[in-house]
């Protein structure tokens, strides 16, 4: 029976060639040059697998090209362009050469609208996924790790959150607290957490149930660096996942309250353009250049964080199957 040779650096490093070297390199600089290593490797065979869900592609493209119109707002379209007082153009005219999709019953640009109001949409809808993430993230480790009658206090409390329509939450919320987008932003959060944090919890269950938490705990590891060190890094491809598929709902609901009358009202969303152009008979009217700009607008957003959550999920989790 012969020895096995000992665990060195070398013999940890990856067999692809270039990812090889790259580690070598790396392994000679300390722990830390070798972890960055490890973090490159891990993304450049993420991207490669994501390279090859076409849809996964068209979504992020998509997502890509309504950040930069969104951040380039004021170039594009110009920082008065939301003003009613220097409205360019006369009430609910047509789509034209000067304004491409119509203008508003101010006489606003409907165009210039819809780039100003991709900022609040995405802005709400990506912090407030993170916020839903954030505490479903934290109540699943902590539930999952810890037994007894927390766990118990804390899931029950999961599921009473979980029954609640989180919708009528949401509007319950908004309409207690003042309006504007940081109200929305809480009110989206809260009340859609639960589903992550059952998902975290089942994934954690899942970690805790491992050899090597038992060798953590054996050499002393404490609650905090079970958690922190061995789960977290373990349930946050699942996370990862969550979260572009939160962020869709997110904004769904965010234009779904807007509609309500329960956002800022000093503030140009997708939904608030809904409102307004409800408010503004463009449906019984006809003025459809006012009414559907906005919802495909939303509906292409949700559709296109939707595509590369679904190709996250995949790549994170192959066993998924899901249809390139």
């Amino acid at each position: 029976m012969t020895a096995e040779p000992p665990m060195t650096a070398e013999s940890q490093l990856p067999t692809d060639p270039p990812a090889k070297a790259a580690a070598s390199a790396a392994a000679g600089k300390g722990p830390r040059a070798l972890k960055a290593a490890r973090m490159r490797q891990s993304f450049v065979r993420f991207w490669r697998e994501y390279r090859t869900h076409k849809s996964g592609l068209w979504g992020l493209a998509a997502l890509v090209l309504i950040a930069l119109i969104a951040v380039g707002a004021p170039l594009l379209v110009g920082a008065d362009s939301e003003s009613v007082t220097k409205a360019p153009g006369q009430a609910l005219e047509g789509p034209s050469g000067e304004f491409p999709l119509g203008t508003d019953q101010f006489g606003r640009s409907v165009l210039a609208l819809l780039v100003w109001g991709a900022r609040v949409s995405l802005t709400v809808g990506l912090l407030a996924a993170f916020l839903c993430v954030g505490i479903g993230t934290l109540v699943g480790i902590v539930a999952g790790h810890f037994r007894g009658w927390f766990a118990t206090v804390l899931m029950r409390i999961t599921d009473w959150f979980l029954v609640m329509p989180s919708l009528v939450l949401a509007i319950a919320l908004a309409t207690v607290l003042d309006r504007s987008m940081w109200t929305v932003i809480l009110a989206i959060g809260l009340s859609t957490w639960p589903t992550t944090a059952r998902l975290v919890r089942a994934q954690t269950l899942a970690v805790e149930s491992r050899p090597y938490i038992e060798r953590a705990r054996a050499l002393g590891g404490g609650h905090g660096h079970i958690m922190l060190r061995h789960v977290l890094p373990n349930v946050m491809p699942l996370v990862l996942a969550q979260t572009t598929l939160v962020i869709s709902s997110a904004i769904l609901t965010e234009s779904t309250l807007a509609f309500l009358g329960l956002s800022d009202p000093t503030v140009t969303s997708w939904g608030g353009m809904l409102q307004d152009a409800r408010d503004a008979g463009a449906v019984s009217t006809g003025h459809w250049w006012y009414l559907a700009p906005p919802g495909l607008a939303i509906a292409a957003v949700a559709l296109a964080f939707t595509l590369c959550g679904r190709a996250v999920e995949s790549v994170l989790n192959p066993r998924l199957g899901v249809a390139r």
